[in-house]
């Protein structure tokens, strides 16, 4: 007997990562995904109606847009009017009044997943923010999700996020700690704070061409528990969709077109071309065209490479850096990814620019589009970006690898069926 599709939500859905890895493993249905920017409602929506067969309607009314810090209006509908004025009136095609138990209707929810956004709880974001990102209102963004947890009470719930969280601690009480508090009060077994480094889980060992280390807090209803059916139990099952032998870089975008840096800066569309292809007769789709780099920019990228600075030590990496621009910086802003191995995490940055993230080609001399930072996040390659250029590069960044959402979706289900 086939089993029964288990059903999950998904909060802070971005462009839908985690969504689309669920999806992908054949063994869910999607209830609803809630987020708040619109670029990245309107990619999921997208997605969701042509890649999974949804109507227009279905799609629209599937995923909200909506602020999920309003977690009661959120949940029960009944959308109050300074709500409504917000998404432009009664009439607006983004107003769904009837909330999530609109959409849940009488179906149980089996899991709701998700990962509130990660920036204050990057050890990078804290170090540059005076207050260490203490006063920032993400990071009590988990509350959210709390809330939706109790609400619904799914047999299992996967909350995903950035090592750095560990050693969050907003209003000098670790982040960690508050939210074992929460539900180990409400009734849900998760991995007690002192236990959670063990939970830290790398992208690249379940097949994403990346080393993305990230948190993955499952947590199971205690009342759903069973001796086949338990923490360790699903643990055990994510273990099992790891693989031995990462991916490369090169498996993964060397098959892309080539470019070459081009003689004179041409305008196009009212957008500046600093690169040309090198197949002149091969077509070109809009997101592996290169962003724009200047000349100065070009004979670095193309030097970094070909003296290996990668592999040099920090001082030297710093004083070639200094030698060429005029500065006094205490840090090489430059680096490039390698054939051979994974690539660094691809971070939402990369929307500013993409001086960490050079092309290993040094006859290329250029940063990696938005189609081959899509594959190394291990987006499907017919996953559609339609955004501005800035704005793909930051949803990419910002998503969970679907690959790795597949294999941890799959390791849940597998549980589940035991």
């Amino acid at each position: 007997m086939k089993n029964k599709k288990l059903t999950f939500i998904d909060l802070f859905a971005g462009c839908g990562g985690l969504s689309e890895g669920f999806i992908m493993s054949g063994k869910y249905d999607a209830l609803a995904h809630v987020e708040w920017e619109i670029p990245m409602v309107r990619t999921l929506r997208s997605r969701l109606e042509k890649k999974w067969k949804h109507t227009n309607e279905d799609a629209l009314k599937r995923v909200l847009h909506f602020d999920i810090q309003k977690t009661e209006e959120l949940i029960n509908g009944n959308w109050k009017d300074e709500t409504v004025k917000s998404y432009g009136g009664t009439n607006h095609i983004e107003v769904q009044k009837d909330g999530l138990k609109g959409l849940v209707g009488k179906r149980k929810v089996d899991l709701v997943i998700g990962g509130p956004p990660c920036q204050a709880y990057s050890i990078a974001g804290r170090t540059q923010d005076k207050n260490s990102m203490k006063d920032d209102y993400r990071n009590y963004l988990f509350e959210s999700f709390t809330k939706v947890v109790e609400e619904f009470q799914p047999s299992v719930f996967v909350f995903e996020n950035v090592p750095g969280m560990l050693s969050a601690c907003p209003g000098d009480k670790k982040v960690t700690k508050r939210i074992y508090e929460y539900f180990d009060e409400h009734g849900y077994d998760i991995k007690k704070p002192e236990e959670l480094k063990s939970v830290v889980q790398s992208a690249s060992d379940f097949g994403v061409p990346q080393k993305r280390e990230r948190v993955i807090i499952v947590g199971i209803r205690r009342a759903s528990k069973t001796n086949n059916f338990n923490l360790q139990t699903i643990y055990t099952e994510i273990d099992s969709q790891k693989i031995k032998t990462p991916v490369t870089l090169r498996q993964a975008i060397s098959h892309l077109p080539r470019f070459k840096p081009s003689k004179e800066i041409v305008i196009m569309n009212g957008r500046k071309i600093s690169y040309v292809p090198v197949d002149k007769d091969e077509t070109i789709e809009e997101n592996h065209k290169p962003r724009f780099h200047n000349e100065r920019d070009i004979k670095i990228f193309e030097e970094w490479i070909l003296k290996k600075m990668n592999k040099r030590p920090v001082n030297e990496r710093v004083k070639f850096y200094n030698s060429l621009l005029g500065k006094s910086s205490k840090h090489a802003k430059y680096r490039n990814l390698e054939w051979d191995r994974p690539s660094q995490t691809i971070v939402a940055h990369l929307y500013k620019d993409g001086l960490m993230f050079i092309h290993p080609d040094s006859n290329q001399a250029r940063s990696i589009t938005v189609k081959e930072a899509a594959l190394i996040q291990s987006f499907p390659t017919d996953f559609e970006f339609k955004e501005k250029m800035s704005c793909n590069y930051k949803m990419i960044g910002n998503a969970v690898p679907p690959l790795m959402a597949e294999k941890i979706a799959i390791a849940v289900a597998e549980a589940f069926h035991k």
